[in-house]
């Protein structure tokens, strides 16, 4: 009864997946695997920190999202002179003109949207930065005494551009822990970019069609978390994770040297989380090591830090992860009985 439950489950995201894949590809070309990812962090509950150069359709690419997902959706341009009130919204004091009675009434700000792009969040001021972390983690803003809840669903979508620092305010550690993903937006290929020249120099494109209510993808949400996985896969997250601490028992001396700083339980519980919607949105109703490899990278990559000599020697983050996904065991045989591993279970 459960395992068809489950069969059922499966086939419902994937054929979401695919009806949003189809409306999607109306407007974006390319892009699958940032795509897949966004689709990966929504159904998970979670929010996704892109970064990529200016002009790569990140907007675009979320509009269209929201769009597929028939929710609502609003864009904040974050700038130094954001603040706090702009984006959460504002109490005013309104007069009834038959009574002259005054009253405070809640204004509210662009956060009170299913979707929200927070365009250059690294471009705000901490203070600013904060109002928006609350609302990310506790899904409500405070204003004055008040706590406002948000939509559900809420899924905040934050694009960083990497080429311009100044006049920005690096995100805290603490901040984008909060953040699912961290998602890298290439540039096109040039069979791609080919592509886009062609369609959006012509006649309008097709706009995308809703596939989706709120309700549908909360339901979804729900059967995400129902999905099982096995001790052994748990275990294996938990392998991958534990590698990142330096200091750690069994961690390569290698890979210590070159972090400053290793990832925290909640790399452990997004990646998790996240191989269950994966697993999901592939058709399968069960979790698969693949599913844990491939989300190390955004899972991780925002989360560790790496050291300044090994920076310095343009070692990146996700040079890191792969090596340590490289000398992880993935079938449950060899990953107990490996002895490092057995100090690392240990500690």
């Amino acid at each position: 009864m459960h395992s068809s439950a489950d069969s059922t489950a499966s086939a419902r995201l994937h054929e979401a997946r695919n009806r949003i894949l189809e409306q999607l590809s109306r407007v974006i070309v390319g892009q699958h695997e940032v795509v897949e990812e966004l689709l990966i962090c929504l159904f998970s509950r979670g929010h996704c920190l892109l970064e990529g150069v200016p002009g790569l359709a990140k907007t675009l690419m979320v509009s269209t999202l929201a769009r597929c997902l028939d929710l609502s959706f609003s864009r904040v341009q974050f700038t130094p002179d954001l603040m706090p009130a702009d984006i959460t919204g504002t109490e005013v004091l309104e007069e009834d003109r038959t009574t002259g009675a005054r009253q405070l009434r809640f204004l509210e700000g662009p956060l009170f949207a299913n979707v929200v792009l927070a365009d250059e969040i690294n471009r705000t001021p901490p203070k600013t930065q904060s109002a928006l972390l609350e609302a990310m983690q506790e899904r409500q803003v405070s204003v004055g005494r008040q706590r406002h809840k948000l939509a559900d669903p809420f899924f905040v979508l934050a694009t960083q551009n990497p080429i311009e620092q100044e006049g920005t305010y690096p995100l805290p550690e603490a901040q984008q822990d909060r953040f699912m993903f961290k998602v890298f937006v290439k540039y096109p290929s040039f069979d791609d970019e080919f592509e886009i020249a062609r369609r959006t120099t012509g006649s309008p494109m097709e706009d995308a069609q809703p596939v989706l209510s709120a309700e549908e993808i909360l339901d979804l949400q729900r059967q995400v978390r129902e999905v099982p996985i096995s001790d052994h896969l748990v275990r294996y997250s938990l392998a991958i994770v534990r590698q990142t601490r330096a200091g750690q028992p069994g961690v390569p001396s290698e890979i210590a040297e070159q972090l400053a700083w290793g990832a925290g339980p909640r790399a452990v519980q997004f990646l998790v989380v996240g191989a269950k919607a994966r697993a999901l949105l592939a058709g399968r109703s069960h979790v698969i090591a693949e599913d844990i490899q491939t989300l190390a990278l955004p899972v991780l990559r925002h989360r560790i830090v790496v050291g300044f000599a090994a920076e310095s020697e343009g070692v990146t983050a996700d040079d890191i992860i792969k090596r340590i996904l490289e000398n992880t065991p993935a079938q449950e045989d060899e990953l107990v009985h490996d002895a490092r591993f057995q100090t690392i279970f240990a500690s």
